[in-house]
């Protein structure tokens, strides 16, 4: 659990709450269902249009790593490819292929497997890092619908202002309900500016972080699995791969 985003997010929400307080205002003022709906499902919709089915649904599926990111075990992942050389300089690539787990990621079995086909390192390289790449560009990709997200909802905030305000206009018989139908009106402004620069594009901004470290975990296999394929020593292979520890 990311405790950083749920302390980020409820600081953001107090200091609004709490501004509007210290202006004199009320709570209950910024409450409106009808803005939540003009805004959130307006800005699903936009980007529901422009985006692919597959990333928009990715994006839904990951948007859970805002909150609980996955971890990427790096000490355990050097520690995994030292054991993998020991056991190929001890028995070789059939040794290796005869204790290769079946419940690792499908990323990693291709590279083990790919090893212990005899492929080189150069070739073990070129294969794993097209994938790689191809697998950052989908995360990225369904990353960016919160960011569209973002970008849309200070627009919804706007329409939704404007429809509140025509709703306004179709009272003017009435004076007494100007004043809170206009500030009634002006919250869907809030809402749409809000949930752009305190959520959508944060939530983008967690995300792409956490799609950055995963892809820094698989890069440090690659090269650990291209490492056993030219041979080197299991203890240089390691310490190679330690650097990756202080990133």
């Amino acid at each position: 659990m990311d405790r950083l985003t749920f302390l980020g997010i409820i600081i953001a929400i107090a200091a609004i709450f709490g501004g509007q307080l210290l202006e004199g205002g009320s709570i209950d003022a910024l409450l409106d269902w009808a803005a939540f709906v003009i805004v959130v499902g307006g800005s699903a919709g936009a980007v529901m249009v422009q985006s692919h089915s597959q990333t928009f649904f990715n994006a839904m599926k990951i948007s859970v790593w805002a909150f609980v990111p996955p971890t990427q075990p790096v000490e355990q992942g050097i520690t995994r490819v030292a054991a993998w050389s020991n056991l190929a300089r001890r028995e070789g690539l059939l040794g290796l292929e005869k204790n290769i787990d079946d419940s690792l990621e499908p990323f990693i079995l291709k590279g083990l497997n790919m090893l212990v086909d005899g492929n080189d390192s150069d070739a073990i390289r070129k294969a794993m890092y097209v994938e790689l790449d191809v697998l950052d560009k989908e995360l990225l990709k369904a990353a960016k619908v919160f960011e569209s997200m973002g970008g849309y909802s200070p627009t919804l905030g706007i329409v939704g202002a404007v429809l509140g305000l025509i709703h306004v206009m179709g009272n003017l018989s009435n004076p007494e309900l100007l004043g809170a139908g206009i500030a009634t009106a002006f919250v869907a402004t809030i809402y749409g500016v809000g949930f752009a620069n305190l959520f959508f594009i944060p939530v983008y901004h967690k995300l792409r972080a956490v799609i950055e470290e995963q892809s820094q975990y698989r890069e440090m296999i690659i090269e650990g699995i291209a490492c056993i394929a030219e041979g080197e020593n299991p203890r240089v292979i390691e310490g190679k791969l330690s650097g990756y520890l202080a990133r």
